[in-house]
């Protein structure tokens, strides 16, 4: 049975035992004064091969680090013929340095034996064996109190693994690919395993805490921590001066899209939608925002679909762009659409609305909601072409209150996630302690 701080402080001295387990009063006490040691375990995380890959981590984790110290091990597939697939599709898995100092914190990247497309199951072993080394020197130096995990599978259950062999509790935060390994048939009872044993369980998105639910976590074992924005770097930049930078013509009416250029994001639909909104809308243009990411790379097909449907005359590929210039490139626009396949919670979405965008997305993950009133966009049904076209077309004509939308966004700053989020974090480290042999 685990002791309670405040009920020791409540008996008389003489009363205390001088010992808690086999730990010495004194030790406790400064144990649970110090700070918890928090390790980010991830396989995606940006690096400089990478550099927008797992973004989302790294912004909410590095803003929880400024309270905590924190470490990030970011665990990087590989195989030993791998570096021959690369002539065929040069982008495949170009891997990371073994280490990184990102904004005063390091960031490890041991490799991992995976071979692609082959052996699922078996991922979430071989990350925690290719972590282990790392996470327990870790261990050993003092710096891991609590192994913090993103994305259940491999990730979670990896850490699952890590925490049983090196004694330190664990937290996953689901970001929306649980959903889809959830009626994976091989997959499912590994989330089950690992979800049901990590001591908290984070979800982005309602939707997805109740995917954690139906996988049998208890009620109070999951807790909603959805992303935030930072209103600071994402602002209103006067419309004109935007469009003058990207040459837009002042009065054009003008959609974007911001993401990695893969299937799942659905910039082929919106494309699909452009020749019939063209009739309504001769001078539309709509401006793609992004490049290859670790899904994959649909520029060529993408721009194949532009060629073929004759639209080049109005979309705008301008490649991925570092979050420091998305305020001017979205400021520019009307409307941001995004019709992807599957989401946990998209922070683009608020990105968009904190430079006054209203949003068109699809009914799928955490969407709705983030775009939780028809002051800020509408959703619309997944694959629904004539949805889609309908609603960016209303959209575009509808007057919208740019400042109420950008009040939205206020109200969905960083600050108050991370509260949240330190909170479990030293109260886990506590009980942890307190329970510590």
């Amino acid at each position: 049975m685990s002791a309670n701080p405040d009920h020791i402080a409540q008996r008389s001295p003489d009363a205390v035992s001088p010992v808690v387990g086999t730990t010495t009063r004194p030790a406790v006490a400064r144990m649970l004064a110090e700070e918890p040691q928090v390790v980010v375990l991830s396989s995606l995380f940006p690096s400089s091969r990478q550099p927008t890959a797992g973004l989302f981590v790294r912004e909410r984790m590095f803003r929880v680090g400024r309270h905590l110290p924190m470490t990030v091990v970011s665990p990087k597939a590989w195989f030993p013929l791998q570096s021959l697939l690369r002539r065929w599709r040069p982008g495949f898995r170009p891997g990371a340095p073994e280490f990184e100092l990102q904004q005063g914190t390091e960031v490890w990247f041991p490799r991992f034996l995976c071979l692609p497309g082959l052996l699922k199951r078996f991922d979430g072993f071989f990350m925690a064996i290719g972590a282990f080394a790392r996470m327990r020197e870790l261990k050993r130096s003092g710096r891991l109190d609590i192994l913090d995990a993103h994305f259940a599978y491999p990730d979670g259950f990896a850490a699952c693994l890590l925490g049983r062999w090196l004694n330190v509790p664990v937290t996953v935060t689901l970001r929306g690919t649980e959903s889809r390994h959830a009626r994976d048939a091989v997959l499912r009872p590994l989330l089950q395993r690992s979800l049901t044993r990590v001591d908290h369980v984070f979800a982005v998105s309602e939707s997805l805490r109740q995917v954690a639910l139906e996988l049998g976590v208890p009620e109070n074992h999951v807790t909603v921590v959805g992303n935030g924005v930072d209103i600071d770097r994402f602002r209103i930049v006067p419309r004109n001066q935007a469009r003058l930078e990207l040459g837009l013509p002042a009065s054009a009416p003008v959609l974007i899209t911001v993401g990695g250029l893969v299937e799942r994001k659905g910039f082929h639909r919106v494309i699909a939608c452009l020749p019939i909104l063209r009739q309504q809308f001769p001078d539309l243009r709509y401006l793609i925002v992004g490049g290859p990411s670790p899904e994959g790379d649909w520029t060529d097909r993408l721009q194949e679909q532009c060629r073929s449907m004759e639209l080049t005359d109005c979309v705008q590929f301008l490649g991925p762009l570092p979050p420091d210039r998305l305020s001017g490139v979205l400021s520019a626009a009307d409307v941001f659409v995004l019709s992807t396949r599957n989401e946990g919670w998209a922070n683009v979405l608020l990105e968009a609305m904190a430079c006054g965008l209203p949003v068109i997305a699809t009914d799928v993950g955490g969407n709705r909601e983030v775009v939780s009133s028809p002051d800020l966009g509408e959703i619309v049904p997944f694959d629904e072409a004539e949805s889609l076209c309908v609603a960016i077309g209303n959209a575009i004509r509808h007057p919208w209150d740019r400042t109420r939308i950008r009040r939205h966004a206020e109200e969905n700053t960083w600050d108050q996630r991370v509260t949240v989020l330190e909170t479990h974090f030293r109260a886990i480290h506590r009980e942890a302690t307190l329970q510590r042999p």
